[in-house]
Order: structure tokens, then C-alpha cells, then sequence
């Protein structure tokens, strides 16, 4: 088989994958909005979240191009799903909890920083990523001692604080997964690889 042919097969679309997941997940969006009782979302949010996905989708076609490891794709995308669950939940907390969860966009920040000093090599970024899940912690630590310091007469936890505080934890999680699975993927790479 010709090399520069082999080559263009595996070239996959930077879009259409991500396009064809956002359809998907707007129109399961849109059904749930009409069985489920009280979702009232304007027409804007489902073209903001469609927009979020696609974005997510194309990016992290982009970042795994040249990537055939399964680890290091694996890796890429559980940092985009927690990365992305941070955002909506914290857009969320600040509205039925508090206004200092406007810390946790600081999170991503950190990822996206180790990503860059990282340059996206799988040994970065499984630092980077380790980084980040300590920065999640290190926020939920805070916003869990501002909430109480703030409000010292909260005894029983409400649901939308037991959301809060389980979201964060299951991203913590999800970032430190991350980090295994990048960490795993660099195992294969030359030692000039690591940053």
C-alpha cells in the first residue's frame, strides 16, 4: 500500500464526529425538556450547550490526531469530561449555593496552563493533570470551610451543597484518572518524550 495513502485514510474529520455527538446529545437535551416536568431551559441554553460540546468534540479531535494510544485518548477525554462537568456545575453552584464557586474556574486554568507547559506530551500532562485534581480539592477545601465560616449556623447539608460537594469529588477523581491514564501512556514513549 502506498505510504502517502495509508497516511490520508488515517487522517480522520476534525468535525464530523464532533458534530454528529452534539446532534446527538441537543436532541436528547431537547426530548428530555419535553417528558421531564419543570425543565424550563430558554432555546439559547440548548445552543449554548450545543455549542460547549461541539467545541469539547472538535478540540479534542484536534489534541488526539497523532495520538493512537488509547490511554493517551482516554486520558484527553476524561480531562475534557470533568473539565466540562466543572464548568456547568459551577455555573450552577453559584446560583443555588454560593457566589464562591466562582473559585473553581481557577481549576481549569490550572489544567490548561500544564497542558501548555506540558505541550501536550503524555509525562506533562499526567503532572499537569495531578496538578489540577489538587487544585479541585484544594478549592473544595476552601469553598467547604468559606460556606461554614460564612454561614456558621449550617448543621445539615441541603441537597444542592451534597450536589456540590459530590460533583467536585467525582471531578477530582476524574482528573486524577486522567493523570493515571496519561502517565500510563507516556510509559511507552522515549525518555526525550517526558517534559
Amino acid at each position: 500500500m502506498n505510504p502517502e495513502t495509508h497516511g490520508s485514510e488515517r487522517r480522520r474529520s476534525l468535525w464530523k464526529a464532533p458534530a454528529l455527538f452534539t446532534a446527538f446529545m441537543v436532541s436528547m437535551l431537547l426530548f428530555a425538556s419535553r417528558v421531564v416536568e419543570g425543565w424550563n431551559w430558554a432555546p439559547g441554553a440548548f445552543v449554548v450547550v450545543g455549542a460547549l460540546i461541539f467545541a469539547l468534540g472538535f478540540t479534542y479531535e484536534l489534541v488526539t490526531r497523532n495520538r493512537d494510544a488509547v490511554a493517551y485518548r482516554a486520558a484527553v477525554g476524561m480531562a475534557f469530561a470533568a473539565g466540562f462537568m466543572l464548568m456547568w456545575g459551577n455555573f450552577v453552584q453559584m446560583a443555588d449555593v454560593t457566589p464562591f464557586a466562582a473559585m473553581y474556574f481557577g481549576v481549569p486554568l490550572v489544567g490548561l496552563i500544564g497542558a501548555a507547559v506540558a505541550r501536550l506530551r503524555p509525562q506533562g500532562m499526567a503532572r499537569a493533570l495531578c496538578v489540577t485534581a489538587l487544585a479541585q480539592v484544594l478549592i473544595l477545601s476552601v469553598a467547604v470551610i468559606l460556606l461554614y465560616t460564612r454561614n456558621p449556623q449550617v448543621s445539615n447539608w441541603t441537597p444542592p451543597e451534597w450536589r456540590g460537594f459530590g460533583g467536585n469529588a467525582v471531578n477530582a477523581m476524574l482528573f486524577g484518572g486522567s493523570a493515571w491514564l496519561f502517565r500510563k501512556a507516556g510509559r511507552g514513549e522515549p525518555a526525550t518524550c517526558a517534559v
